[in-house]
C-alpha cells in the first residue's frame, strides 16, 4: 500500500512540476516577444536571415573565429544589426583583440541590451540587439584600459557594415 501511495504522489509531483515549467516557459516567451520593438515569428526570421545569421541571432550560436569579413574593416561607418538594421557600433570604437571576432570597446547609445548566458557552465554577459533581441555576442572586462576596459566580442554574421558617406 505504501508503494502505491508513494508512486501516486511521485506522479502527481512530476505532473505539477511539468505544468508549472510549461506555463512559466509560455509566459517567458510572451514576455520576450513583447519586450522588443521588432518581433517576428521563427518562420519570418528564417525567411529574411541567412542560415548563419539565423543560427547566431535567433539561436545564440557562435561563428568560427577569424571567419568574418568584418574583422578587417577600418573605414569610418556604422555596424548595424543584420536582422533589423539597428545601429550597434561605430568603427571608431573597434579594436583588434586578437580573438578572431569583431571587437568594440563601447556600443552606440541605446543600441544594445545585456542579459546573462550560462551555456558554458558559468555566467557570462550576453549582448543582444535592443530593438529585435537578436544575440550578438558577449561582453568581457579585458578591453583597452585606456578607454572603457570593456570588450564587446561580436559575431560578424550578426551585423552588416554601412560605410560613412562623404
Amino acid at each position: 500500500m505504501k508503494k502505491i501511495l508513494f508512486a501516486f504522489l511521485a506522479m502527481v509531483f512530476i505532473s505539477c512540476n511539468s505544468n508549472a515549467q510549461k506555463n512559466n516557459s509560455e509566459t517567458n516567451s510572451k514576455y520576450v516577444a513583447s519586450k522588443y520593438e521588432v518581433t517576428k515569428t521563427d518562420q519570418e526570421w528564417k525567411e529574411i536571415l541567412t542560415p548563419a545569421q539565423y543560427q547566431i541571432l535567433r539561436k545564440a550560436g557562435t561563428e568560427r573565429p577569424f571567419s568574418s569579413e568584418l574583422n578587417d574593416i577600418k573605414k569610418p561607418g556604422t555596424f548595424i544589426c543584420a536582422a533589423c538594421g539597428n545601429d550597434l557600433y561605430q568603427t571608431k570604437n573597434k579594436f583588434e583583440s586578437g580573438t578572431g571576432w569583431p571587437s568594440f570597446d563601447r556600443a552606440v547609445d541605446g543600441g544594445i541590451g545585456l542579459g546573462s548566458d550560462s551555456k558554458l557552465g558559468y555566467s557570462r554577459d550576453e549582448i543582444h540587439c535592443a530593438v529585435c533581441g537578436g544575440h550578438l555576442g558577449h561582453l568581457f572586462n579585458d578591453g583597452p584600459r585606456e578607454t572603457t576596459g570593456k570588450r564587446h566580442c561580436i559575431n560578424g554574421d550578426a551585423m552588416k557594415f554601412v560605410a560613412e558617406s562623404k
